[in-house]
């Protein structure tokens, strides 16, 4: 029964690398996820969802604080998130919840509130502020590690050498193909599923008239690719849809000097560790075998999911507790002979997202083909906890959605953005010939088409969807676009004019004080 009388439970869960494509609820013909798709039954799915930005510190900034990339300004992993800035957390906790963290954010710290020593430096992994660490696991995934061995494990590899097949690890030579052979930890030793149990725990310590807000950030379905029984064998090699690529990784390069760099930097180990080369001449066969790992990979998340629903209907809280699951970035799995995240793919930002509200069944089991972004986010579980969402922020909520509405004035198009400099070594700089600020593209992205935008004067790209749904032929060029390219060149400028920071700009200091709107006070302070 659903309680009316206290706020209800957050259950945020995100995932690292889903393809939104891959749920059987989305119709995937090869991918079975029953537990996510339970989800679906009793929620909403959103089918045209889209991340804000990539690799994982950027598009986590964009879901926490509900701010594009060109606002939050966390560009690359390791980019600090300015202190300015509200999140989620942070409104959760002014709510009276104690956000708990299991997992991850990859947050990097705002540098000016630290001393210049301090370790949190040193570390693109840092926590969102607001959050409560129950269990952290960053990517070195030490506390996991220290698990496995008190069962009995060998983790001696450490990170990522733990994640190579049990007999790659103790010596056996490879030539270089991905095997389907599992690791030395079991279906019921992953780091998602050493993360659910740590989440069950806490969740029997909760007291019933208490609400909580849980955030359960797992790694999978990122690299490295490998999963054990009986995950490892659960897709066939040969099953899945045709790759969506040009004829060779040639013919991808030569149609746009990003592509070519992109395609050049990619190295296997980076995907599987100890493998050897560049990803884009692995072969068919290889590329077939990792989305098979990708494909149990899901799975096995998936089942994690599983005992996380039982959990809470263990607690008796189902009935009480908002749950959405989500993705940061997505993962190109093979299309233009690359794997990973980043560019302007569809690949590399169409996300899952479903949402379920117990006290909203209206709309139980549908799904939305409207184009909806990871800054949504924030302002949906706002709106949903009762609260206004401060009026800066770029993203909109969902909530209509889940009472079977549609808002009025509803984005016609999805937007993200990539910055692809290189601050360490600079050396996208030197390769492009542009500095550090030109080193971005942003997208806008409709049903028809997609264009591409790039500083530094690369050239733009311009693909039609309904011609060329696998993004092959650049038509930016072509004299019968030029109109089309315009208008959303055009329409890209007022994106970015709109949306520019609205923080204070939405105040006015007059003769009787401050007029307007302070940026999120209190909720979304800046």
């Amino acid at each position: 029964m659903v309680r009316k009388d206290r706020r209800p439970n957050v259950l945020l869960i995100t995932c690292d690398q889903w393809r939104g494509d891959c749920l059987s609820a989305a119709g995937h013909k090869v991918v079975r996820t029953p537990n996510a798709d339970a989800l679906a039954a009793e929620g909403v799915l959103f089918r045209q969802h889209f991340g804000g930005a990539a690799p994982c510190s950027p598009a986590r900034a964009c879901l926490y604080t509900g701010l594009y990339q060109m606002n939050n300004r966390v560009c690359r992993n390791g980019t600090p998130l300015d202190a300015r800035h509200g999140n989620i957390a942070l409104s959760a906790r002014s709510l009276g919840y104690d956000p708990t963290l299991f997992g991850y954010t990859d947050v990097s710290p705002d540098p000016r509130t630290l001393a210049p020593g301090d370790p949190r430096l040193r570390s693109y992994e840092g926590v969102l502020p607001g959050f409560t660490m129950r269990q952290l696991l960053p990517e070195h995934q030490k506390p996991w590690l220290s698990w496995l061995k008190a069962r009995g494990i060998d983790s001696s590899a450490g990170f990522p050498g733990i994640h190579r097949p049990a007999d790659e690890i103790v010596g056996a030579t490879t030539d270089g193909a991905v095997t389907t052979s599992p690791p030395v930890y079991s279906k019921d030793e992953t780091p998602a599923a050493f993360l659910t149990g740590e989440f069950a725990r806490w969740l029997g310590e909760q007291e019933g008239d208490t609400p909580w807000f849980a955030h359960l950030s797992f790694l999978s379905p990122h690299p490295p690719f490998i999963v054990p029984e009986p995950y490892n064998k659960m897709y066939d090699p040969a099953d899945g849809t045709a790759f969506r690529r040009a004829a060779s990784w040639q013919a991808e390069a030569q149609s746009h000097p990003y592509l070519a760099y992109e395609l050049d930097q990619q190295r296997r180990a980076n995907f599987r560790p100890g493998a050897e080369g560049k990803v884009r001449d692995w072969g068919v066969d290889n590329f077939r075998r990792v989305r098979a790992l990708y494909y149990g990979m899901i799975s096995e998340v998936d089942a994690q999911l599983g005992r996380i629903w039982q959990a809470v209907k263990a607690a008796d809280a189902w009935d009480d507790t908002i749950v959405v699951l989500t993705s940061d970035h997505a993962e190109m799995m093979g299309d233009h002979f690359m794997l990973g995240k980043g560019g302007f793919f569809d690949g590399s930002f169409h996300i899952p997202l479903i949402i379920r509200d117990p006290r909203r069944r209206k709309a139980a089991g549908a799904s939305v083909d409207r184009f909806t972004e990871a800054v949504d986010i924030a302002p949906t579980l706002l709106d949903l906890l009762g609260e206004v969402s401060p009026p800066h922020l770029d993203g909109q909520s969902l909530k209509p959605f889940l009472d079977a509405g549609e808002p009025g004035n509803w984005r016609e198009a999805a937007h993200w953005e990539f910055d692809f400099r290189s601050v360490a070594d600079g050396h996208a700089e030197r390769h492009f010939g542009i500095g550090p600020r030109q080193c971005n593209l942003a997208v806008i992205r409709t049903k028809q088409f997609k264009y591409v935008h790039f500083g530094g004067g690369l050239p733009p790209l311009l693909f039609d969807l309904e011609q060329d749904r696998d993004e092959l032929s650049n038509v930016a060029a072509d004299p019968a676009y030029l109109r089309v390219r315009l208008e959303l060149a055009e329409r890209l400028l007022a994106w970015r004019a709109e949306h520019l920071d609205q923080s204070l700009a939405l105040a006015e200091l007059t003769e009787h004080g401050v007029a307007g709107h302070v940026a999120g006070l209190p909720l979304f302070q800046s």
